[in-house]
């Protein structure tokens, strides 16, 4: 099997931890596994030399001061591999194996980086050694460093473990993978076995802190990706895996919604009003396909055909809440869904979407985004207008 195993800063954190990951490396390589690694800075060196920079540099002088860091963690994991008897040898900007092409804004040439991490893959299969490759760090046209933003390391890892070919891609970090809540704040948080790549990215984007966003948009379908905690010292077993693809997606809902919108002055400040409403939805056996709320409004998107039984029901709900004042229905309304893994890295794709639809006077009823979809919802008379109009922007 070969492997991708990226070590994060604080499973390098000291000699001891680096003394466990060369430890689970050669242990794998004795089993018969190639093994690539990608190493980050050690601990919080990054951030010191950030801070430690109080002067005004320019970004090639930055990129080459903070990639100390992580050139100085592939020579201690080199170091430490040659002493359990492993060919290893070390990759950074400048190496004449070095694989993360980008160009001169660290955009990554994806195609001369394909070509050499197959070359580099084919260098391990072939001489039988284990690359130690920084993290983060990545190298322009011109051999000038370049780096890949916050995450990089994991970006270099997925990136790097798709390109190669890897069965597997193993982040190594100072979490048990995907817990179920964050166990300084909760009580009985476990691990999850397994999540999916769009339900980790929405976490990640919304504060969780296990892979960056930005490197789960290489994963493919049929590669592992596995988040397991340093402690264990085992790069094959444990953790969380991560399962499935981003599907970039432009889906227009065949049926007709209608929008039920409950208006009232103290819906902001009054505790439980939208579980109230939602409840009496599901006990009529509504099912609501979108939520949407401002100020004193809330909006539920539910099927056309069930618009009439689910005024009354939540007429009868407000009749009972002092805190709602009416209830009205707009029908016949299309909802068009753009989802995909690269649309929070794409700067303006709201305006990408909504420009052109205004430029053919398409009125947008509601947008709904989150971290990987955006949903648009219109006259269902204007949707397959603007379903053409949406396929050619985005």
């Amino acid at each position: 099997m070969r492997v991708v195993a990226k070590f994060g800063g604080t499973s390098l954190g000291n000699g001891d931890r680096v003394n466990r990951a060369a430890d689970s490396v050669a242990a794998a390589v004795n089993e018969g596994h190639e093994v690539a690694v990608v190493a980050s800075a050690m601990g919080s060196t990054t951030d010191f030399l950030l801070d430690a920079i109080t002067f005004e540099a320019d970004e090639s002088d930055e990129a080459e001061i903070v990639s100390m860091g992580e050139r100085t963690s592939v020579r201690m994991l080199k170091a430490a591999l040659g002493t359990r008897g492993i060919d290893a040898e070390f990759l950074e900007p400048g190496s004449e194996q070095w694989p993360v092409i980008t160009d001169e804004h660290g955009q990554v040439d994806v195609e001369e980086t394909k070509r050499r991490a197959k070359k580099l893959a084919a260098d391990m299969a072939a001489k039988g050694y284990v690359p130690v490759i920084t993290g983060f760090l990545a190298q322009d046209h011109a051999g000038n460093v370049t780096t890949l933003g916050r995450g990089g390391s994991d970006t270099t890892a997925v990136m790097l473990g798709n390109y190669m070919s890897a069965d597997e891609v193993v982040i190594i970090t100072d979490v048990e993978g995907v817990m179920t809540g964050d166990p300084r704040v909760v009580e009985g948080a476990r691990n999850v076995g397994k999540i999916t790549v769009d339900e980790l990215r929405n976490l990640s984007f919304r504060g969780a802190e296990v892979v960056a966003p930005s490197a789960l948009s290489y994963k493919t379908s049929d590669m592992v990706v596995r988040v397991a905690h340093y402690q264990h010292g085992d790069l094959l077993h444990g953790g969380t895996t991560i399962e499935g693809q981003f599907q970039n997606l432009i889906d227009m809902r065949e049926e007709p919604l209608a929008c039920l919108t409950a208006a009232g002055r103290a819906i902001r400040n009054t505790p439980g009003v939208l579980s109230d409403l939602s409840s009496v939805l599901a006990e009529a056996d509504i099912n609501v396909d979108a939520v949407a709320s401002g100020m004193d409004s809330v909006s539920f998107y539910v099927d056309a055909d069930v618009a009439e039984r689910a005024e009354n029901v939540l007429h009868q709900a407000i009749i009972e809440l002092d805190e709602l004042s009416s209830v009205t229905v707009d029908a016949d309304i299309a909802v068009i869904r753009i989802t995909g893994g690269e649309l929070p890295n794409q700067a303006g794709i709201l305006q990408q979407i909504i420009a052109p639809l205004a430029a053919e006077h398409i009125n947008i009823l509601d947008l709904i985004t989150s971290a990987t979809s955006v949903a648009v919802f219109l006259e269902w008379d204007d949707r397959e207008e603007a379903l053409d109009i949406i396929q050619e922007a985005v």
